[in-house]
């Protein structure tokens, strides 16, 4: 555990800039102080100590804004920065090197029994107010855009935005962890659809423009021969 808790310390130094010193971090970063609470929560329930389980996990909440379910598994180096509104819940996986932003949801869809909660793979990136909801995966390496609604899977190496969320950039074009080790915290540089679109219509609204003025000048050079005539 204390293996664990050094690998996510060192996580904020990797990704925050504004980290300072290491007496800063353990003290005033409210994601690191929930990973750690979740860790204990995490090992009662696991032994099946469910209250004393989801009691520590309240008492996180109360103290982060930052509610773990006890059950969800996550892996090293997990940083949360800000983390104001997160939840993660009961059957949510969480594999290595994930950043997750303030106002992520890692939900379910319904009352289903069992695994309802998604699976995010290693060095993720889900940016601020995101919503996941279900079971199933996110791949490597992905990144999920600002405000997003996943409700399927994301290939691994892709980029995912709007609501419902649709993946704009997979694998063939370069993009944050596609082919590189380090994580791409780049999570405003992604790509606009709807104003790719909106770009799209106006370029042929354009050239429909063009050519309808084309049309009228020739429909009035017509006229005016057969007025001559």
């Amino acid at each position: 555990m204390l293996g664990r808790i050094r690998k996510e310390i060192n996580a904020v130094f990797e990704r925050d800039p504004a980290a300072k010193s290491l007496l800063e971090v353990l003290f005033c970063y409210p994601g690191l102080h929930a990973i750690i609470l979740h860790r204990v929560a995490h090992f009662f329930y696991c032994r099946r100590f469910f209250f004393i389980a989801r009691l520590i996990s309240q008492i996180a909440r109360a103290l982060t804004q930052i509610e773990i379910h006890p059950g969800a598994k996550i892996g090293e180096g997990l940083f949360i920065d800000h983390g104001a509104g997160v939840v993660i819940g009961e059957t949510a996986e969480i594999g290595n090197n994930v950043t997750i932003y303030q106002g992520v949801t890692l939900g379910g869809t319904g009352k289903e029994k069992g695994k309802r909660h998604p699976t995010i793979e290693d060095n993720v990136v889900i940016s601020a107010g995101a919503k996941i909801l279900g079971s199933f995966t996110v791949g490597k390496n992905s990144k999920i855009g600002a405000g997003s609604v996943v409700l399927k899977p994301v290939p691994p190496n892709s980029t995912v935005v709007g609501v419902p969320g649709k993946v704009v950039i997979r694998d063939g074009e370069k993009v944050g962890m596609a082919r590189t080790e380090s994580i791409d915290l780049r999570h405003d540089l992604l790509p606009d659809p709807i104003a790719e679109a909106m770009y799209s219509l106006q370029k042929n609204i354009e050239v429909l423009e063009s050519r309808l003025l084309e049309l009228e000048k020739n429909s009035r050079g017509g006229s005016d021969q057969c007025v001559n005539k």
